[in-house]
């Protein structure tokens, strides 16, 4: 004769609201004296016992287990909401774009419990065929992120995109570097254009984009400091960037960079046309103190710049301004002066690289071993301007 089972021991029913089984397990009480039960649910007798067993497996474990339809998409989702604290927003709308683009349409209806290690691998070999490399390390990176972030809740076992290694993707774009004869007509181009200082500024001290756009005028020493022991010719103090902390890249991107003489010029041109354009903007003015701004005063972000960019390109011969970057008159910095002669670990100190490695591999686009340094070296390559008395 079969036994009752004990008050208290669980069991299985049918409920009929959810059409479903239920299995269930009493574990005894918690420290406030509540009944600790696990169910497990399912269609047929046999899967409902199965499930659970799961729940009461990942109990012995000592997990807490997430409801069953947790999914990667909820993963990610809270990783974004609470795990990138602190970023810069630049990089944090880049991380959310990403994800919501690549990330969630893909993965993000499977349940986290049941994502594989073979998904995640199908899905980079998928992404492989259109993204590159770098891009994807980014979209692995903020999978393996989240989920870390679920495991670290309890709301999954193990986190099987670390198990999983990122693929080569597509070649990205090669960056270019401007032939003495590109630059020369592209500093000639650009006469006359809101973009005309910058330009000369980026392509004759390699300064980045992000030094440039915060770049202030009490940073801007055009008379120099002829009274200093020993004199120092004019300048720009290059400490800040538009990171969120307001430092440069690096250490060693802090740094003091002489003035060609045309790009003393074009500064000098550059403080007039906004003193008329602080006139013309009136109440509407905002005083930020920065050498490029807008006709208001406000500070550029990266799409003002390439726009403006590419229009003040867009005339200029042999010069297709839709296939170039502002970022790409730094490398045409580190090429020209390569190519003059300028040795690669003097290069690396105008750039603010910390070493001579990324300068080698990233930046220049020509190689020649020899003297000479960039001020002196710009104004020997393309002179001083032409108007200049």
């Amino acid at each position: 004769m079969a036994l009752r089972r004990s008050r208290g021991d669980g069991g299985l029913h049918w409920d009929e609201n959810r059409q479903r089984w239920i299995a269930t397990a009493n574990l005894g009480f918690d420290p406030s004296g509540k009944r600790i039960v696990k169910r497990g649910s399912g269609k047929t007798k046999t899967e409902a016992k199965n499930k659970l067993k799961e729940v009461l497996r990942d109990h012995e474990d000592g997990l807490a287990i997430a409801p069953t339809n947790y999914t990667v998409k909820d993963a990610v989702n809270d990783w974004l909401a609470y795990g990138l604290a602190g970023l810069d927003p630049s990089t944090l709308a880049t991380t959310t774009l990403l994800s919501e683009k690549h990330v969630i349409p893909s993965l993000g209806a499977r349940k986290l419990r049941d994502l594989s290690a073979e998904d995640v691998d199908r899905w980079l070999a998928t992404k492989a065929k259109t993204l590159s490399t770098r891009t994807l390390q980014s979209i692995h990176s903020y999978l393996n992120r989240a989920v870390k972030r679920a495991m670290a809740r309890d709301k999954v076992k193990r986190n099987v995109v670390e198990l999983c290694s990122v693929p080569q993707g597509r070649a990205g774009r090669p960056s270019k570097a401007l032939t003495f004869a590109q630059a020369d007509a592209v500093l000639r181009g650009a006469e006359g254009t809101s973009m005309h200082a910058y330009i000369v500024l980026a392509l004759l001290t390699g300064a980045r984009t992000e030094e440039l756009r915060a770049l202030t005028w009490d940073h801007v020493f055009l008379k120099g400091k002829p009274d200093a022991d020993p004199a120092q010719p004019p300048h720009i103090a290059v400490w800040r960037s538009v990171r969120k902390s307001g430092d440069t890249k690096t250490r060693k991107s802090r740094r003091t960079l002489a003035l060609p003489a045309r790009c003393v010029d074009a500064l000098w041109q550059q403080f007039e046309d906004q003193g008329w354009d602080r006139l013309a903007a009136d109440e509407k003015w905002e005083e930020h103190g920065l050498v490029f701004s807008s006709a208001v005063g406000k500070p550029l972000d990266a799409a003002n710049v390439r726009r403006a960019f590419r229009q003040a390109l867009k005339d200029v011969d042999g010069i297709d301004a839709d296939e170039w970057t502002p970022r790409e008159l730094r490398h045409s910095f580190v090429s020209l002066l390569s190519d003059r002669g300028v040795p690669l670990e003097v290069i690396s100190r105008l750039v603010g690289h910390s070493g001579t490695a990324v300068t080698e591999e990233v930046y220049r686009k020509q190689i020649r071993p020899v003297i000479q340094t960039g001020a002196v070296a710009m104004d020997g390559i393309f002179g001083t301007d032409p108007r200049r008395p």
